[in-house]
């Protein structure tokens, strides 16, 4: 399971994040960015940072750490902000945090580069979890020590957004015109050969095992939390086995 850690001091927001991530402090003397069940995009966005995120981390690409955070609502009072008191008061309980990398830097594409290999993997990735959100001009990736760790997973899933529709959407297409890897060369081909292989449904149980209950429960058309990660799990597994969703250069 993902630790659970006990947020201790909020520190500051990142105001570049749509859904006002922040920097915070917990007891475990860590210091995280917290992604909140309170925000806009709710707690799907939380659920698909868990599953793409930790998926990601198991196929071998580099990924900060996660922990479940438990978030007091009385943090609020301390906090001048009025938007951000909203947030924290609408976000008590459970919230997801990722591991703060220090004196890390946004990556940027007309800077930086990633070898084949390395692009190839991450599109992969993306394309298998319809992650919109990692183009040119919003990467979401960031260099620390000289290595690239991927973020921000939240638009990924699409899919769960409406589940009556999901299936028809196992096989639709990855449009990577605007991917921030695709000149980079990625070598899909060999992404597929070594990445597909490795989704298995054992796989993709323990990765939506991680999901809490909690963000799970009620969910329209479902009678349990482990009725949707089966749907999870089954939708997944179907886009693994028929991947003509891959972009046309893999293929």
């Amino acid at each position: 399971m993902l630790p659970e850690i006990i947020l201790t001091r909020y520190v500051t927001p990142l105001r570049e994040g749509g859904s006002l991530p922040a920097i915070v402090e917990a007891d475990d003397l860590g210091t995280y960015v917290i992604k909140f069940t309170g925000a806009g995009q709710g707690r799907k966005s939380l659920i698909a940072e868990i599953v793409s995120g930790e998926l990601a981390r198991r196929l071998g690409l580099p990924v900060p750490e996660l922990a479940l955070i438990h978030l007091d609502p009385l943090i609020a009072r301390a906090e001048p902000d009025p938007e951000i008191q909203e947030l924290l008061r609408a976000s008590a309980g459970l919230n997801l945090a990722m591991d703060y990398l220090p004196g890390s830097i946004g990556y940027d594409p007309a800077v930086h580069t990633v070898d084949p290999r390395l692009a190839g993997r991450v599109l992969w990735l993306d394309a298998y979890t319809n992650n919109v959100d990692r183009t040119w001009r919003n990467p979401n990736m960031l260099l620390w020590h000289g290595r690239p760790y991927l973020i921000d997973h939240g638009a990924s899933l699409i899919f769960h957004h409406n589940w009556p529709g999901a299936a028809g959407a196992t096989t639709r297409p990855y449009n990577a015109a605007d991917h921030v890897l695709a000149a980079s060369g990625p070598d899909l081909a060999a992404a597929d050969r070594d990445l597909a292989p490795l989704v298995t449904p054992g796989l993709l149980t323990e990765v939506t095992a991680l999901v809490p209950d909690q963000w799970l429960a009620d969910e329209p058309g479902f009678t349990t939390p482990d009725d949707v990660r089966a749907a999870y799990t089954r939708h997944l597994l179907a886009r693994a086995t028929d991947r003509t969703w891959l972009p046309e250069t893999a293929r």
